[in-house]
């Protein structure tokens, strides 16, 4: 099967299910769990610091391994996972329901967020996994990968939602729009192209001269 050819609409939006319980969960403003996780980052970092054995060093060094450890996840999430390749009517399912929307609607600001309820059960998830494997180390290591996650957030949004800025930060601009507007196989990171540099999967010199129109529909 094909990958579903979708091009982005500048406006609107998509319902995804019939059910309205269903669909109003599948949607958030983004400062709803922008919120909630930093709240929590910063709750486990106070934890880490008055709770544990923890020097104040080995809190730092952890809380960095966590963002840093978040950028990786969310490129390989975004390649590997979002990007399935659609080869049965399911996985073509799974794609779009969860990816596929937001590329055919980039604009919708109510999906630029995973939902909270489902976002929170698989931190729980995660923060449980850590802990068996880190022990009490879990309280530093997951503030920064929380706060990675945030913090990918108000960047996806601000991509989405804000003319770039007139400063570093603009490249960050330029790489998503090529992702969404120019080649949806290139530059998976948003909130760093990190990653996209070590897997050679950044967009080539020619397709940052096109990126001219893109950047007037980001």
């Amino acid at each position: 099967m094909e990958p579903q050819k979708l091009r982005p609409k500048n406006s609107g939006t998509k319902k995804l299910f019939d059910n309205p319980v269903l669909e109003a969960l599948s949607r958030t403003h983004i400062a709803i769990p922008v919120s909630m996780f930093f709240i929590a980052g910063g709750a486990l970092g106070w934890y880490a610091f008055t709770h544990t054995d923890l020097t104040n060093w080995l809190i730092g060094v952890l809380f960095v391994a966590g963002v840093i450890s978040f950028t990786f996840v969310e490129y390989w999430m975004h390649r590997s996972v979002y990007h399935i390749e659609p080869t049965t009517p399911a996985r073509a399912k799974f794609q779009y329901t969860t990816h596929g929307v937001h590329h055919e609607y980039p604009k919708d600001k109510s999906r630029l967020a995973m939902p909270p309820l489902l976002a929170l059960i698989i931190a729980t998830l995660l923060f449980t996994i850590f802990f068996v494997i880190m022990g009490e180390a879990a309280y530093a290591f997951f503030p920064g990968f929380i706060w990675g996650y945030a913090g990918y957030l108000l960047v996806h949004y601000c991509v989405h939602a804000y003319p770039p800025p007139k400063n570093f930060l603009k490249h960050l601009w330029i790489n998503h729009a090529i992702h969404h507007y120019k080649d949806g196989n290139v530059v998976f990171g948003v909130s760093s192209p990190l990653w996209d540099y070590v897997f050679q999967t950044m967009d080539d010199k020619s397709k940052k001269k096109e990126t001219g129109k893109a950047m007037e529909t980001l």
